[in-house]
């Protein structure tokens, strides 16, 4: 199942723009490792979703899978083949609006290696560049 809000405020919402850098969400938090986007837009649920599933099949249900994205926005669109006007479209998915520098997905309680072969499996799954990033301790 598609991850979606489970009550909004407002059925539909304006494109809008994504702004270029993220200000927030942009280290590594729950996990040790993470898979963080250089690039900005929107990424859709099944999109999430196909990552998620990735890096949890290529663990073998060992250490943590943390997603750190979350599809807020709807977007809507027009039937095929609908002519011109009579309103703006249905909701047709939810995605999560994404700067470029949020970290995506973490993984913890598992060897760099692994995690490695994981998020770069979980990357090509993404409609932008990305890159591995590590946890920085506290000194």
């Amino acid at each position: 199942m598609a991850m979606m809000p489970k009550r909004i405020k407002f059925r539909k919402s304006q494109k809008g723009r994504v702004r270029p850098r993220a200000s927030r969400g942009n280290t590594v938090a729950y996990g040790e490792f993470g898979l963080q986007s250089l690039g900005s837009g929107h990424l859709t649920a099944r999109q999430i979703e196909a990552g998620r599933v990735t890096a949890s099949h290529f663990l073998h249900r060992e250490g943590r899978v943390y997603i750190r994205v979350f599809p807020h926005k709807p977007v809507s669109r027009k039937p095929l083949e609908t002519r011109m006007g009579k309103g703006k479209g249905e909701t047709d998915h939810y995605a999560a609006i994404v700067h470029e520098g949020t970290v995506l997905y973490e993984i913890g309680g598992v060897p760099e290696d692994v995690a490695r072969r994981a998020l770069a499996l979980v990357a090509h799954k993404m409609p932008f560049r990305c890159r591995f990033v590590t946890r920085r301790h506290a000194v």
